[in-house]
């Protein structure tokens, strides 16, 4: 809603992490709700965090769990998804520690890029005054970048355009049938996903994945190159 900033946690920048929060019931409920009533963006609840003898497991019993706390609670997760705030609240009611997880390839799809490939980009973006969306950091040093859904379709194609094709420089597109995590999710004991630029007002409108893909395939071919050499 205009002038009415959208705030779940802090915001981090390429020099300075925000500290991450404890994950409070309370807080993710909350946070849920709000991106359904302010987004309208479609939530469903994950998996959460329990603890045994002072160790965090997944939920879901899995001790090798690869994504553990941050991952469909069910097979059907996609028919649980929904846009509606007090159905949010009620899914999280009854289970407050249940992770946000968002169904790309409806209101948006995320490009899924290495975080040191990310901040590069971001800063190259910024300086070109591109138009950008809510941009998510992963504890696993992933950053997605939020764009207009069908970006599945485009990107392997635009990519190969460019010189590349998305596998060889760890470009990722997630659209229909897939899913990210919001913040403030935690993932097992690595850290919380944070906003590298939250929701606001101002990002409402998302890009096309067209208008981001030069500065993220270069930043992406680039740190692939850098990588490389250090293996040889």
């Amino acid at each position: 809603m205009p002038g009415v900033e959208f705030c779940v946690e802090e915001t981090i920048t390429g020099t300075e992490a925000a500290q991450i929060p404890k994950q409070r019931g309370d807080q993710l409920l909350d946070s849920a709700v709000r991106y359904a009533e302010e987004r309208h963006w479609d939530v469903f609840p994950g998996t959460w965090l329990e603890a045994a003898e002072g160790v965090e497991h997944c939920s879901c019993g899995d001790a090798a769990c690869p994504s553990p706390g941050a991952h469909p609670s069910r097979p059907d997760w996609a028919t649980q998804a929904t846009g509606s705030a007090v159905a949010a609240r009620r899914l999280w009611s009854k289970q407050p520690k249940s992770s946000i997880l968002l169904p790309t390839g409806r209101t948006f799809d995320a490009i899924d890029v290495p975080e040191s490939a990310g901040f590069l980009a971001l800063a190259r973006m910024e300086r070109m005054e591109l138009t950008l969306g809510p941009v998510t950091c992963t504890p696993d040093r992933r950053m997605l970048f939020f764009v207009l859904p069908g970006a599945g379709a485009k990107v392997p194609d635009l990519v190969r355009k460019l010189g590349w094709t998305a596998a060889s420089i760890d470009l990722i597109t997630r659209g229909e049938g897939d899913y990210v995590a919001a913040p403030p999710t935690r993932i097992g004991g690595h850290g919380a996903v944070q906003w590298a630029r939250r929701p606001t007002p101002a990002n409402r409108w998302l890009p096309d994945a067209e208008e981001l893909i030069s500065p993220l395939a270069y930043a992406c071919g680039r740190e692939a190159a850098a990588a490389r050499a250090r293996r040889s």
